[in-house]
């Protein structure tokens, strides 16, 4: 017996925390690299320091790796040549009813144990912060402005 395969519905967004005075609101640990395994293992670290440390982990998740061609001109004549291309890899902790009087705590924590080559970006989460997860697919939204 088989059973009938649900239609997945369109991601929703939850509800912003915007959080009070004394309380943060949701915020994202957004951690980049261009080693994936370093940023991978690093997000781990910080999503477990966060449990143990009681801080509510709405999610974690991980953002489209970006691809970056580097070019260079050639002595001789105006052509570019290809020299490197480079991939950043993102990983965002996303945390909520973090107190403001243990934040600095945490934030030096995270910071003293950040490996090399890892950017640290912690914000306030946005509408666009949710909007940047989802892969844009142009085609489908002109099938869609077809009909």
């Amino acid at each position: 017996k088989q059973t009938p395969k649900k239609k997945k519905d369109r991601v929703q967004m939850k509800e912003i925390n915007p959080g009070t005075e004394f309380e943060y609101g949701d915020v994202n640990i957004q951690m980049t690299s261009y080693d994936m395994c370093l940023v991978e293992h690093f997000a781990q670290y910080v999503h477990r320091l966060c449990n143990r440390l009681s801080i509510k982990v709405n999610e974690s998740y991980a953002m489209p790796t970006k691809t970056n061609e580097v070019l260079f001109l050639e002595e001789k004549g105006s052509k570019m040549q290809l020299d490197a291309v480079l991939t950043t890899h993102q990983r965002v902790v996303q945390i909520s009813g973090l107190s403001s009087t243990f934040a600095p705590i945490l934030l030096e924590v995270i910071q003293s144990n950040q490996p090399e080559g890892v950017h640290l970006l912690i914000k306030q989460h946005t509408e666009a912060d949710f909007k940047s997860r989802l892969k844009a697919r142009p085609e489908l939204e002109e099938l869609l402005a077809q009909i």
